[in-house]
């Protein structure tokens, strides 16, 4: 005979039933008519079963049609009721034919119905195995919902360890078996509640009988081909009291496939962390009184880090040390094994330096600083002076305090004798909140030279204000083709710096050509560097085009719009000839007659440039400051730190390299580089405003290759980052969590690390805030003059260009290939990944809808029926009195929204691997997805590929053939296509006009409720007459080729 073993393991964050916050679970297995139980677990969410339920199974071959139905209760000892915690249904398909392929497999609990509250996963470890006893005949098991209940087994073949899996995920279940296993279920319910229970019941699990089991041996002997059992020796029957409790241990096996309902739960590894990190915003107030700095009230988000900052101004009346007479003084800060160097100067006996050195007060080695004056010599430099601090008398700077003054300080040579000359220099203990910390030379960086030091440093960058530049080109006249013989074939071409756009050939091929098309472009600011090229082009054959004439025009000469009531009037500019085009403006003059073009140009300050994907944009303002609206509140982020991030750079011996770039609106920042470590403690804070909270904060992390001389083509290598929208905030809250860094590659997801922030967004205009989310999304240019579709993604890639190109010229540069990471510039390519995961997301939106179809036909088929009943009794009041049944919804919306109160994330949103379909994506769709565009692939990878896109194409083709034959049906209703169908239908249209306007309202809806509501023996499985009469319409798919 063959056994089903279902182990149940535990269960997690289960939803509490008893109203003290706590449940009483117990897990129930139903499987083909049999039905067993666990004990019950008292007062426990996180119940740990470890129990072994096992079942016959009559037909082998049969196994995979079965259903494996776990359901989790709360026991509940008064009146012996039990609440439902959750369930499971598992097709027999997944079931693993032997014990060493079974592994542990965690199951999110589903809803039964649309009205359940469900959260928590049970773990479970399900397989069949050939019994190798004799026992009798299985008869009715008992129940037992004690803790300290003794369970009695068979001695079927079960194993002890446990090995935790692989989650893998395969397509759930169709509705017809689901649906049938769940009347089955329910009739099972019905019968059990028949049966008297008694107050304290043990659970029994008996085996069946070995004559069964010998005649099923040789009866049917089990293919080997399909299950793969294998006959074994019988023994001799013995029941024993079982004690093997699951334990976990490590053991080989194959991921257990699984027909879930819903995708697997995400993997712990790629969850957020939430910290407590000692930050003053949190330490500020306690319970008794004030406890926290108040020193660090403006720096508030990150922890306090301590430097003793040195800076350097100048010095005078150095003595000569060479024997030219001339100095080339530097300065030497040295503070134990940390020493920071100064520029040095040529011939000059009072330099100016103006440098600033900082020391971790963390690495400190000594409590000494010196600071030398050297001369640069070519082979040992010369000792001028110095001068010593004991560190123990050093003063203590706190912003907004002003800058410490510095002094001058006389030289002394190594013997502490006072010599010629001195040095000014200001030396204090401050934080990061200090001014002088973002351009210090910090110890970290010791080795790194000042050529690159730059490239260590943090800065704030603003991206350039950006506006579209709109230019109809509506007609010409009087052009002078090279070829006089033939009509002219024209076109016109504008171009902006580096973006060119075409526009269409004129539709009269004239001299005199007509055109009426809209270009569009995007210029930045500073407008006065920006000239707009307009040329006329013939276009003669393939290849081969002849100039006619062009124009150049300032962008700075070019009305601005601000609204769309008006665009500006055209204009006729003169053609220049293409072999005048660069001569001076003089000699231009005097050409008397030249060809003109009638043009439509300005700059639309009303739009707002996109520049990053809608879905997650950080700025919905428009280009003009004057349509700008007030800010409603502050953002604040603190970059605390990262852990365990992977090393970018092992090859040379080093680890990582690592700094933070943040994105929101128009400002960026850069956190300054860490070297050589993996742990990282950047502890920044930066501000934005906010306009809009229905915007996203970007963050990423990046690995800098530009230190210690790098190459100019080397690129920073990309680490992770993290998206945060504004609105899943509360305000004056603040978030610390440890961030996931995942980066998908073309060998799968990975991730490189975990970064911690602090966020805080504070509403300074509550009202404008709330006021906000009625408002469009975006200015209102967009909305009544749109841009059109096909210049929407060509225009966001020239934004992202133009401002990659415009950071990547700052100084220290925010390097090109961290721009287009941080504004997404691939998210547009095709992607079968992400193609999966929004049509998974299509998918749980709509799983609301079919919930509550599969109620509503519970309430037709009288699943439950005191549900049922109820359903009945509304549906007449609210016929009877129809003024109720808007604020019925209304209500019921409201309680829905006030019940699920308890269960709003505590957390903001992150980067989900589940979502994405990351984390089990298929290396061939991961190659598809970072393949370049146009193709590099070989020619058979791309055939596959198409040929794996036709089948795709294919059904979707065929899903939307029958949407349009069902349209097409209904347009056949009246179109007299089938004159006899189109004459039944205004029959009874007329019949049952006829019927309503005698009737009242009330007394047809309560007639046609009760008949859809009616009980399943007045029902019958074929389909209605309504159905068949308009599944018999004709439609046009017999039209087709």
């Amino acid at each position: 005979m063959i056994k089903l073993i279902v182990e149940v393991h535990d269960a997690g964050d289960l939803m509490p039933k008893d109203g003290d916050g706590f449940a009483s679970p117990f897990v129930e297995v139903d499987f083909d008519q049999q039905k067993q139980r666990t004990r019950t677990k008292p007062k426990d969410l996180n119940p740990h079963w470890n129990e072994q339920l096992v079942f016959n199974v009559t037909d082998p071959r049969d196994l995979p049609n079965k259903t494996i139905d776990v359901v989790v209760y709360n026991d509940r000892k008064a009146g012996h009721h039990k609440n439902f915690l959750g369930r499971v249904r598992i097709s027999g398909v997944s079931v693993p034919l032997s014990e060493s392929e079974a592994t542990v497999q965690r199951y999110p609990l589903d809803k039964r119905g649309l009205f359940s509250n469900i959260k928590g996963d049970i773990a479970l470890r399900i397989y069949a195995v050939q019994d190798s006893s004799s026992a009798p005949q299985p008869q009715q098991q008992e129940y037992g919902d004690v803790e300290t209940g003794t369970a009695k087994t068979s001695s079927v073949e079960i194993p002890q360890m446990f090995s935790p899996p692989p989650l893998q995920e395969i397509n759930g279940n169709t509705h017809r078996m689901m649906d049938e296993e769940a009347e089955h279920h329910h009739m099972a319910e019905k019968m059990m509640k028949k049966k008297k229970e008694q107050e304290v019941r043990t659970f029994h699990s008996i085996g069946t009988g070995g004559a069964a089991a010998s005649s099923f041996a040789h009866a049917h002997p089990p293919p080997s081909s399909g299950f793969g059992f294998e006959t074994h020796h019988q023994k001799a029957p013995q029941v024993e009291t079982r004690t093997d409790f699951a334990r976990a241990g490590p053991g080989p096996g194959a991921a257990t496939v699984m027909h879930m309902q819903g995708p697997p739960r995400q993997n712990p590894e790629y969850a957020l962390v939430e910290t407590s990190p000692p930050l003053a915003a949190r330490l500020r107030y306690r319970p008794g009184g004030y406890t926290g700095d108040k020193t660090s009230s403006t720096y508030d988000l990150v922890e306090q880090m301590h430097y003793l900052y040195v800076s350097v101004v100048k010095a005078r009346d150095l003595p000569t040390m060479d024997v030219t007479g001339s100095l080339d003084p530097y300065v030497e800060v040295k503070l134990g094994n940390y020493k920071g160097l100064t520029r040095h100067l040529d011939k000059n006996q009072n330099p100016v330096w103006n440098q600033i050195f900082a020391f971790s007060k963390e690495r400190l080695q000594s409590n000494l600083l010196e600071v030398t004056v050297k001369d640069k010599d070519v082979l040992k430099d010369d000792h001028v002076g110095r001068v010593l601090f004991d560190l123990t008398d050093v003063p203590v700077r706190v912003p907004p305090d002003s800058p410490l003054a510095p002094q001058w300080y006389r030289l002394e040579d190594k013997h502490g004798v006072k010599v010629r000359g001195e040095i000014m220099l200001a030396v204090w203990m401050g934080t990061q909140a200090d001014e002088s910390f973002s351009d210090a030379w910090h110890s970290d960086a010791h080795d790194i030279s000042h050529v690159n030091l730059a490239s260590t440093r943090s800065k704030v960058y603003f991206s350039p204000k950006l506006y579209y530049l709109r230019v109809q080109v509506l007609e010409a006249q009087d052009l002078v083709p090279l070829d006089r013989s033939r009509a002219p074939d024209t076109y016109v071409k504008v171009q902006l710096g580096n973006q060119m756009r075409v526009s269409r050939p004129s539709q009269v091929r004239t001299i005199n050509p007509i055109w009426n098309d809209e270009l569009m472009l995007v210029a930045s600011e500073p407008l006065t560097q920006e000239v707009l090229v307009i040329a006329v082009g013939d276009k003669i054959g393939p290849g081969k085009d002849d100039l006619l004439g062009m124009v150049y025009l300032p962008v700075r000469d070019l009305p601005q719009r601000l609204d769309h009531h008006k665009l500006p009037e055209p204009r006729w500019f003169n053609l220049q000839k293409p072999s005048l085009a660069g001569e001076q403006e003089s000699e231009k003059k005097k050409e008397k007659f030249s060809s003109k073009i009638h043009l439509r140009l300005c700059l639309d300050a009303g739009y707002h440039v996109l520049d990053e994907s809608t879905h997650f944009s950080s700025d919905l303002q428009p280009s003009s400051k004057h349509l700008r609206k007030a800010n409603i509140g502050i953002l604040e982020l603190g970059i605390l730190s990262a852990k365990n991030l992977l090393p970018m750079k092992g090859r040379e011996g080093r680890t990582t390299d690592s700094y933070c770039v943040a994105k929101y609106g128009n400002k960026w920042i850069r956190t300054r580089t860490l070297l050589n470590t993996l742990n990282p403690r950047w502890n920044e804070q930066y501000t934005w405003e906010v306009y809009d909270p229905c915007t996203v904060i970007t963050v990423g992390v990046f690995d800098n290759h530009h230190i210690n001389g790098s190459h100019e083509d080397a690129r920073d290598q990309r680490i992770g980052k993290v998206r945060i929208r504004l609105s899943t905030l509360e305000t004056d809250r603040i978030y610390t969590h440890y961030y996931p860094l995942l980066v998908l590659t073309p060998s799968g997801l990975k991730k490189h690390g975990e970064l911690q922030l602090a966020l805080r967004f504070t509403s300074t205009a509550w009202v404008n805030m709330v006021a906000q989310y009625g408002r469009p999304l975006l200015p209102k240019m967009h909305y009544i003059n749109p841009i059109p579709v096909r210049y929407v993604d060509w225009l966001r890639h020239q934004a992202m260009q133009i401002v990659a190109a415009r950071l990547s010229r700052a100084e220290p540069p925010l390097r090109r290939e961290a721009v287009e990471y941080m504004l997404d510039v691939d998210y547009h390519m095709f992607s079968l990944r992400r193609s999966k995961a929004n049509f998974q997301r299509i998918m749980s939106v709509l799983s609301g809808v079919t919930m509550v179809c599969r109620w509503f036909d519970d309430i037709c088929t009288w699943r439950n029926p005191i549900t049922t009943c109820l359903v009945h009794i509304l549906f007449v009041i609210l016929v009877c009195y129809p003024e109720l049944i808007l604020p019925t919804i209304f209500l019921y919306l409201f309680v829905i929204g006030l019940w699920n109160y308890r269960f709003r994330p505590r957390h903001p949103p992150h980067m989900d691997a589940r979502i994405s379909q990351a984390e089990f994506a298929h290396p061939d769709e991961l190659d598809e997805e970072f393949d370049s565009f146009p193709t590099s692939r070989p020619s058979d990878i791309v055939r596959m590929r198409y040929d794996r896109l036709r089948s795709v194409a294919g059904r979707v083709q065929t899903v939307v053939g029958d949407l349009a034959t069902q349209g097409e049906r209904a347009q056949a209703l009246l179109s007299w296509r089938d004159s006899r169908a189109t004459a039944i239908f205004i029959i009874f249209s007329l019949i049952w006009a006829v019927f309503i306007y005698i009737t009242p309202f009330q007394v047809v809806a309560v007639l046609l409720g009760l008949y859809m509501l009616r009980h399943p023996r007045f029902r019958h499985k074929m389909p209605s007459a309504p159905v068949n009469f308009f599944k018999r319409l004709p439609s046009k798919s017999d039209m087709m080729l």
